[in-house]
């Protein structure tokens, strides 16, 4: 059980990302009036990230763009910011998180938004022209570097799930000669199917993506001065040389600070079906894996949407107390650009349902396609069909069947 905040308490936010920003300002709006703390690992104020593989990436957007507020409206909230500092412990009996500056910041709630680390390929760590992108600093690091290659930069890409691919398309629109790598046998299939990820291919090829599947790095070897700077390296012996590299194999949820607190780690924060992590405690973003109360299942999601929805929701569950909090239930909403394609998804269906598309197809690059999960609709997912994605909406929500689905398809 955890007990409502006082309004004057002092809330702690550590993570200063969409989750932490979005649970700062509902503290506010729900009108707390005690100190609230944002703790942020990056020196920058907050911002958004999707546009960091895509608008910020191709040099259409600077980096002022992307902030979610201006300072004077971070002024108005009144939030004190502790950027470029990183929580390193947390006490959950003195009610203390230790920061890397060596102070202790006392908290009477908590919230935990540290979302989640981007995963580095074994062996390339530190090395020069290859990086990951989870960061604004990211971002324009791979900008400069391919700027300094000189026109049709070479730019490898491992990985081709979302992030991959968007950074892949981007690069190509750009005018880089790209090469996508991805290790299983189509992109995205493990969230989307088969299906559509063998559509997703299309997709790439069409725009002139080289795209390899199937493929396994040996390992990345780094001659910055040289004609390659860096050269991939492939399980059968293949070498490609690149200007640039980017690794985009995934991510961990950033929990490390968090070991031997006594808040319960798998797989992120394990929260109940209202956020809450602990006595005071909740958690949002990607690095919340909470239990779904239509499902019963643990979920952990790290989608823009839940980070944003999340943050909000686990604030007001923190000021109320767990007695007279909301369970958390929404219906998942994800998006990709890539190239001239919208690729939007509501629902959080397994990558083994059936699929049926009911409207449209991979080549005329818009579709609708319906996922069967038992008898329930699981998910949709459409090609630069934003109007009519959301009208299945309620259908989630309501836990239609399928056969419900397929009428609303044909009407």
């Amino acid at each position: 059980m955890s007990a409502p905040v006082s309004s004057d308490g002092t809330i702690v936010v550590v993570g200063a990302s969409l989750a932490g920003l979005r649970a700062a300002e509902e503290v506010r709006h729900e009108g707390h009036t005690g100190p609230v703390v944002v703790v942020g690992e990056e020196r920058h104020a907050p911002y958004d990230r999707p546009p960091l593989s895509k608008q910020v990436l191709s040099g259409k957007w600077d980096a002022d763009r992307i902030r979610h507020h201006t300072p004077d409206a971070h002024d108005a909230l009144d939030l004190e910011f502790r950027l470029g500092r990183r929580a390193t412990g947390l006490d959950i009996g003195a009610r203390l998180v230790a920061l890397d500056d060596g102070t202790e910041l006392a908290y009477d709630g908590l919230v935990i938004a540290t979302g989640a680390a981007t995963r580095a390929l074994p062996g390339s760590e530190g090395m020069a022209k290859v990086w990951l992108l989870r960061t604004l600093d990211d971002c324009l690091g791979i900008r400069a570097d391919l700027a300094a290659a000189g026109d049709a930069p070479r730019l490898i890409v491992i990985g081709a799930g979302f992030i991959g691919s968007e950074v892949a398309a981007t690069c190509r629109g750009i005018g880089a000669r790209v090469t996508l790598l991805e290790a299983y046998h189509t992109p995205l299939a493990r969230v989307l199917g088969d299906e559509m990820g063998r559509m997703c291919a299309d997709l790439h090829v069409a725009n002139g993506m080289d795209l390899r599947t199937s493929v396994s790095i040996d390992h990345l070897e780094s001659d910055p001065g040289g004609p390659d700077p860096v050269t991939v390296v492939l399980d059968d012996g293949t070498r490609l040389p690149a200007d640039v590299v980017v690794v985009g194999i995934g991510v961990t949820p950033s929990v490390g600070w968090l070991e031997g607190s006594g808040v319960e780690l798998d797989n992120g924060v394990r929260c109940d079906g209202s956020l809450f992590a602990a006595e005071g405690i909740v958690a949002a973003g990607d690095v919340a894996n909470w239990t779904r109360p239509t499902t019963g299942r643990p979920a952990r999601v790290e989608h823009w949407t839940n980070a944003a929805e999340g943050g909000a929701a686990c604030a007001r569950n923190l000021l109320a107390g767990s007695v007279a909090a909301t369970p958390y239930d929404p219906v998942p909403f994800f998006w990709s650009d890539q190239y001239a394609t919208k690729i939007q998804m509501i629902g959080l269906p397994d990558a083994d349902d059936e699929v049926v598309v009911v409207s449209g197809s991979g080549e005329e690059g818009k579709l609708i396609a319906l996922y069967r999960s038992g008898d329930r609709l699981g998910g949709v997912l459409t090609f630069s069909q934003p109007a009519k994605l959301m009208g299945y909406r309620p259908l989630l929500a309501a836990g239609a069947s399928f056969d419900e689905a397929l009428d609303h398809a044909s009407s």
